[in-house]
This record gives structure tokens, sequence and C-alpha cells, in this order.
């Protein structure tokens, strides 16, 4: 993971904010490994920032503390202005998924909704487990290329100037077909 500009600050806040998550909850490392499906270690790792999340895992983590991933990265970040430059638009890389969100309006005290702009590579994937926020409403509209999202264990093919929405409450799953990389903007409105 890595914030634009100043790489290491994002990870290192991250790193403390997950352990003390983990602590205000009362979990120790196996019982969270437990809940999250994500080894002992690897937690370890995380909290002591000797390793970067994936996106995957960093949604394992967002479910069991009941967040988004947006939420979570907002709590890392200084509070947001009501204007949001570009260039202070905070962005998140996955390399190893080849995804790339950057946070055009972060969640902010007192709003319900965010918009987050999303680009996957051609042929990436990029699955979650389960809902950060039971009944979360999502809005995706793809900007460029075609994404393939599975909600409720249905798939939609959501191309160029499409808009999908639904309320998410299980897993799901997106996928770039390619032959180029999809960009889309995501609307999220808590309940």
């Amino acid at each position: 993971m890595r914030d634009e500009g100043s790489p290491n600050t994002v990870d290192a806040r991250l790193a403390v904010r997950l352990a003390t998550l983990r602590t205000e909850h009362g979990w120790s490392l196996d019982e969270l490994s437990r809940r999250a499906g994500v080894s002992r270690s690897t937690l370890s790792r995380l909290e002591r920032g000797e390793l970067s999340p994936t996106t995957t895992m960093l949604g394992q983590l967002c479910t069991v503390y009941g967040r988004t991933m947006s939420r979570l990265l907002m709590e890392v970040e200084a509070e947001p202005p009501q204007l949001v430059p570009a260039a202070r638009q905070p962005v998140w890389r996955d390399e190893r998924s080849g995804f790339v969100r950057r946070s055009v309006s972060p969640p902010h005290a007192g709003l319900r909704a965010e918009i987050v702009e999303g680009t996957l590579d051609a042929g990436a994937d990029i699955s979650y487990e389960n809902a950060p926020v039971p009944g979360v409403e999502q809005h995706i509209w793809v900007l460029d290329g075609t994404v393939e999202v599975t909600v409720d264990r249905t798939v939609h093919t959501v191309r160029a100037g499409d808009c999908l929405r639904f309320r998410l409450r299980g897993p799901s799953h997106f996928h770039c077909p390619g032959p180029r990389r999809v960009r889309y903007a995501l609307m999220i409105v808590l309940p």
C-alpha cells in the first residue's frame, strides 16, 4: 500500500490503527485470526507495519470491524476538507492485484456517502467475502472499459456509461475481462 507523495506515513498509521481496533475489541491475535480468516503471523506483521495488506486482506479486516475500506483509510488520514483538490485525494495501490483506489470524496463526519475512483488492470480479480457494513448501498458507474461485478451470485457486465446499483449484504467479486483496464466511480452510502 502506498500514499502518493509520502510513501510510508499511511502504512505506518494504518498499522497502528489496526492494532488499536483489535485492542478496542478486546481480541487476541488468535481471535482476530479466527474471525478474519487471516493468519496470526500475518496479522502480527500488519500491526507492526512490516507488511502492507492486500485489497482482499484489508476487506476481510474491514468486515470484521464493521467498516468500509474508505472509512478505515479515513481514520488514518487527517480530517478531510470540504473541497478535496485532485492532488490531495488519497490514492491506495495494491500492486499484486492491479487495483488502484482514489478517494475522490472521502468519508466525513456527518456524511453517509463517499465517492471512490477505482481502476483494475485487464485480467484483475478482487473478491470480498462479506459486506463491510451489511446493507451498504453502492453505485458503480463505469467511466472507461468493462467490469464484471458479482453480487448475490449474479454476474453483471457493466460497460462504459452503465451504472450498477445495489445494497450489499454478502460477498462480491470484481473482474476486469479486458482487453484494457477498467476505470469506474463507486458511490458508497452507509445505511
